[in-house]
């Protein structure tokens, strides 16, 4: 049977008048609704526009105070309270809408999920516990995964932090991160040798490159009495990453010390720092040809060193072992007022600089105590960083 299409042209106008009056109610229908909202909506919507949020949200109160029936203004508000620091009305806001009579049940989630993070910003870490615990088995018990990693791994609590990164699966917590954990319960367990060692073979198996479980396997095995093979778990880190040598050099040198290998210790080090230098390192291998060799040989290193890599902390050392070499009491005076006057300044550059956040500490951290990322510092002073072309 042969389908006859010259029937379709007579229809074009009816499809298009249809789409004209559909057309004509949706306008009608959002005219409706904008004449239906209170001035203070557009208003505030203009200030948010124009980035002036403490007027924005002057409106929206005024809004909530004509119509409470707005949902989604609240959920609006209450996103605003949190990213300002008010946590208390955050707070209150997101209370009020789980409390109302009539709400749907998933906008109570929702409501719920924003009342877990306003506990979390606040700090008050048992409530925000609370609230993601009960999202799970909802749509949004992914959503209640992260902030509930990030509350254990505050509270310090490994075990579950390792439990519910295995839930979250490898988008959350990836092998580096897992590997820190292990290293976390490991250093727990200071009276049980045994257990440590096996979080820290874990660690390895997890993630093969995990300097951290090196450097503390190492530290076991010296404790117990073997500083051999403690030497040869820290000598893995180059193999592993050679900028993390600095973390291990004080280790290596105080072992070798220990042991009478003083010398051996010496060309070890030294040949670590030709071939990665850092300024730890520097000090490390300065201070053993100090004790071991004299200020002679390790002036020539220092000054061999500076040419190579000019550091304040390289001058330093340099005036330091100036300083213990002088022989006139004039000449002494005079290189200790210029190495106070460079020590100063050395202190302030000595610092450990987190790459996500900033964040600038003396010590060295594996997880950043202002931004909470893992492995966030790398093993070199800001003085490096400055010179880094």
């Amino acid at each position: 049977m042969e389908f006859d299409y010259w029937w379709l042209l007579g229809l074009l106008p009816l499809f298009f008048g249809f789409g004209w009056m559909a057309a004509r109610i949706d306008i009608r229908h959002l005219l409706q609704e904008s004449r239906a909202l209170p001035r203070s909506y557009f208003k505030g919507l203009n200030f948010l526009l124009n980035e002036q949020p403490d007027k924005a949200i002057e409106a929206f109160i005024e809004v909530v105070k004509v119509d409470p029936e707005t949902i989604e203004l609240h959920f609006a508000l209450g996103s605003l309270f949190r990213r300002r620091g008010e946590y208390d009305r955050a707070i209150r806001m997101h209370q009020n809408l789980l409390e109302r009579v009539g709400l749907g049940e998933e906008q109570k989630l929702t409501a719920l999920l924003e009342l877990g993070q306003d506990y979390l910003k606040a700090g008050i870490r048992d409530r925000a516990e609370e609230a993601f615990k009960k999202l799970q088995g909802t749509r949004h018990a992914a959503a209640a995964r992260r902030p509930l990693l990030e509350i254990y791994e505050l509270e310090k609590d490994w075990t579950r932090a390792l439990a519910m990164a295995r839930e979250i699966g490898p988008d959350g917590a990836g092998p580096r991160q897992m590997a820190q954990y292990h290293c976390e319960l490991a250093a727990a367990e200071v009276a049980a040798p045994d257990a440590a060692r096996r979080h820290l073979e874990t660690a390895l198996e997890e993630n093969r490159k995990c300097v951290r479980a090196s450097l503390q396997l190492g530290d076991l095995e010296k404790s117990g009495g073997n500083p051999e093979r403690a030497i040869e778990y820290w000598k893995r880190i180059e193999s592993q990453d050679p900028a993390y040598l600095a973390l291990a050099a004080q280790r290596l040198a105080e072992t070798h010390r220990e042991t009478g290998r003083v010398e051996e210790g010496v060309r070890l080090l030294a040949g670590y720092l030709e071939r990665y230098p850092s300024l730890d390192l520097l000090d490390t291998v300065f201070q053993l040809i100090l004790e071991a060799r004299g200020p002679d040989e390790a002036y020539k290193l220092v000054r061999d060193e500076l040419r190579r890599n000019p550091t304040l902390l390289g001058l330093d050392r340099l005036l330091e072992a100036q300083i213990v070499g002088a022989g006139a009491p004039g000449q002494r005076q005079d290189l200790e007022m210029v190495r106070s006057l460079v020590h100063g300044h050395t202190r302030r550059l000595a610092r450990y600089r987190c790459e996500t956040c900033g964040f600038k500490a003396r010590q060295f951290y594996w997880r950043c105590p202002a931004c909470g990322g893992w492995e966030t510092y790398p093993p070199r002073r800001t003085e490096e960083f400055e010179l880094t072309p």
